[in-house]
């Protein structure tokens, strides 16, 4: 496998932080807001009970495991028995479970592109291949379904996708969800990852689940977790609903590798799962006003192209102008600006978006704001030497 492009480049820019350099960092999906309140609360009443401190069960708590199932009735339509949920350390964890239960060697995985940039090296750790689909900014990051059609062959075991989309905050219709389920129900032996860890984020339109689609929740194993509309990233708790089969696979393999998920973060996880989502719903305004600020910004960094967003807190401009000279690549562009704008972002081939890079607006409007002029005359010395 190779290394998380995202937590590489985090790593670089802590490390020249240390040095005393001033970076501002754009690479990590990582909410800068406080968690709410009800979340921290939790968490120290839990500890303060001191009945919490014993390995838990490896599925997860059947009180936490039930007000997960309550929540995907109640926000997504989904019917997911207690018994066909899991808990695990942090969603990345809940989509290797999957993964290693579903596929290996001589199986195909179709990745529509772009897509968050563990999902290819979690299946090629199988031995499985990735079968990426390609999308232009012009199609919205979104590949046409037959274009995904056309990449599924009998050796096709899994598709897996993000809807809202990391990196490009692309959002997938209703009609489309439906259309893709067309495709999919078309060979028996297909499941579907779908990972909404960003359904609280959307800034046009509602959320849609795929296991929603008639004769679809038998096929779908969907994936979501509390870092991201919680701002609880270090707790380290994802999910899944899933067929039985899947969730007696992924508890095989949980079981093997790490147990149960922490205890104290699963009694926070539970409030989270059961607090009504219009209490968070600042969040989702906070980052629409983030990312028109920051289109705004990138409209005047000569020659990058941006489609609009409709989810989650990524841009993903189209940089191809920017490769010249010695900058052949986005990750030549990335070190770049790192290095001479003090910029940290993510380059996009990992993502399977040549010519891309990754910007993560989850922090403040004088940091963005900063950041974009810092990389706007970047990008405009490049064209002088």
């Amino acid at each position: 496998m190779t290394e998380s492009a995202t937590l590489l480049m985090a790593q670089r820019s802590r490390e020249m932080r240390a040095a005393g350099k001033d970076v501002i960092d754009l690479s990590l999906g990582e909410p800068d807001q406080d968690p709410p309140a009800f979340a921290i609360e939790a968490a120290q009443k839990a500890i303060s009970e001191n009945k919490w401190n014993k390995y838990p069960p490896v599925m997860g708590y059947p009180d936490v495991r039930a007000a997960i199932s309550e929540k995907f009735k109640r926000d997504n339509g989904l019917d997911y028995a207690p018994d066909q949920v899991m808990v695990s350390t942090g969603a990345k964890q809940s989509i290797m479970n999957v993964v290693v239960s579903l596929v290996g060697p001589g199986d195909e995985v179709v990745i529509p592109a772009p897509f968050w940039v563990s999902y290819a090296e979690q299946v090629r750790f199988t031995g499985a291949t990735p079968v990426l689909v390609p999308s232009t900014l012009e199609e919205d990051y979104k590949p046409p379904i037959s274009r995904i059609a056309a990449a599924i062959t009998p050796r096709t075991r899994l598709l897996m996708f993000s809807s809202p989309c990391n990196p490009s905050g692309s959002v997938l219709t209703m009609a489309e969800l439906e259309e893709l389920a067309t495709v999919v129900l078309k060979w028996p032996d297909l499941y579907v990852i779908s990972d909404e860890i960003y359904e609280h984020i959307v800034f046009d339109g509602i959320h849609r689940s795929i296991g929603t689609v008639p004769g679809m929740l038998e096929r779908t194993i969907t994936v979501n977790g509390i870092s991201k509309a919680f701002a609880l990233t270090g707790w380290r708790i994802g999910y899944i609903g899933a067929p039985k089969g899947v969730i007696q696979a992924a508890n095989k393999i949980q079981g093997q590798f790490t147990s149960g998920a922490n205890g104290i973060a699963q009694r926070v996880a539970k409030v989270c799962v059961e607090a009504d989502p219009a209490l968070i719903k600042g969040l989702r305004k906070d980052f629409m006003r983030r990312r028109d600020l920051v289109l705004d910004g990138l409209a005047q960094v000569p020659g990058w192209r941006c489609n609009k967003p409709q989810g989650a807190f990524y841009v993903l401009p189209d940089v191809s102008k920017s490769l010249v000279g010695d900058i052949r690549t986005s990750s030549d562009l990335s070190m770049y600006l790192l290095e001479q704008a003090g910029v940290s972002l993510v380059e996009g081939d990992s993502f399977g978006a040549p010519n891309t890079v990754r910007i993560s607006y989850a922090t403040s409007d004088a940091l963005l704001t900063e950041a974009i002029k810092r990389v706007a005359k970047a990008v405009a010395e490049l064209a002088h030497k």
